[in-house]
């Protein structure tokens, strides 16, 4: 069983009010659509650059589509 990351992320309410689909996104940043899925899903924690190329997308900063907790 796969542990969830604590990195939490509003990609897909940006990705919505872009009006892309995560085919779309996943090709802008250059991953499969599972991959990004799987980001979008919490299951899997983006690496550094690839967090940066998807925020880059939706043209915000990095901490308005990903979080992680205090503490």
């Amino acid at each position: 069983m796969v542990k969830p990351t604590l990195v939490t992320n509003t990609i897909r309410a940006h990705r919505e009010q872009a009006g892309l689909t995560q085919a779309d996104l996943a090709r802008t940043v250059g991953v499969t659509r599972q991959t990004l899925n799987a980001i979008e899903q919490g299951k899997y924690s983006p690496t550094l650059e690839l967090a940066f190329q998807i925020a880059r997308a939706f043209d915000v900063a990095l901490d308005d589509v990903f979080q992680y907790p205090e503490g």
